[in-house]
């Protein structure tokens, strides 16, 4: 079993606009709601593959039982810790073109007492996994040396994808995986990530400060990946993509569902890129079909990548 701490959990509200024009009335399709936040993503992205997963994440009364019934229906085993608070709502916009544009609402403060007992849940579970995947920003109160802290006091596997403080913080943790896009890259090293040679740099540094696996990725372009027995760059071209906000959680969920089941990196790598074209080919917001992933995985082209 894998655990995923994925604290602050969101409403994922998808619409359609002919096109976005700022400071003009725009009128939209009617919103798709559903559970989000990257957690919810990677956990269901997980379940889809077939491994069995436990979410830890935030849910307030009113989307309680929506929460539950709909991750228990993907196969998500969802403790849900109760939130005092609103969840916030994460809204994409979609324009026929096919740009999207995203609205991050920022959650509340949930308190130091549900900050505990979701620290306390996620402990438990942990006690009963293979590794833990710390995912997406964290609630509001939560020191950012939260994940590193996970990385380092848990004997078990840790994977982790954040940004900012987080994500720095968590670098210098020597997790077992860790995933920042290229922008976050760029961000913690202080430097752009333009080229593929760039992003081999990026991850050559990582591997360096200790980072057992890590992974770049790198949007259409695919991704790229070192460890201890080599590196290697992943891309996969495809048509007819529709949604790609939480292709990035999904290509999370492949990658470590690779890994965990002890396959290489190169192969766990190739099932994550189809993981991410996966949600991007479909319609809903961080979800990916098995029979899909099952096509596109043999179209992934995998190279050795000098570092």
């Amino acid at each position: 079993m894998i655990t995923v701490a994925g604290f602050n959990s969101a409403i994922d509200r998808l619409v359609d606009v002919g096109s976005l024009r700022a400071g003009e009335v725009n009128r939209s399709t009617p919103a798709d709601e559903r559970p989000g936040g990257k957690g919810v993503h990677v956990a269901q992205t997980l379940a889809a593959l077939g491994v069995p997963v436990t979410l830890v994440g935030l849910c307030d009364d009113a989307h309680a039982a929506e929460f539950s019934e709909r991750l228990r229906l993907r196969g998500v085993d969802f403790r849900a810790v109760r939130s005092p608070v609103p969840l916030r709502q994460c809204l994409a916009i979609r324009e026929a073109s096919g740009r999207i544009t995203e609205v991050l609402e920022r959650s509340d403060d949930p308190g130091e007492d549900t900050r505990f007992v979701l620290d306390q849940v996620l402990r438990h579970w942990a006690l009963e996994s293979e590794a833990v995947v710390c995912t997406g920003s964290l609630p509001p109160g939560f020191d950012p040396a939260y994940y590193a802290g996970i990385a380092g006091e848990l004997a078990l596997p840790c994977a982790i994808d954040a940004s900012g403080d987080a994500l720095r913080l968590a670098a210098e943790a020597s997790p077992w995986v860790l995933k920042p896009n290229a922008a976050e890259a760029a961000d913690l090293l202080g430097t752009p990530v333009n080229t593929m040679g760039d992003a081999a740099a990026v991850v050559r540094a990582l591997h360096a400060r200790g980072v057992r696996h890590a992974v770049l990725t790198l949007g259409a372009q695919g991704a790229v990946a070192v460890n201890e027995h080599g590196a290697w760059q992943a891309t996969l071209h495809v048509q007819g993509v529709r949604n790609t906000v939480g292709s990035g959680d999904c290509f999370l969920g492949g990658l470590v569902a690779g890994l965990v089941r002890g396959e290489a990196l190169g192969v766990a790598l190739r099932l994550a890129v189809a993981c991410g074209a996966a949600n991007a080919l479909g319609e809903e917001t961080g979800f990916v079909r098995l029979d899909t992933v099952d096509g596109l995985q043999p179209l992934v082209r995998i190279e050795p990548l000098d570092v």
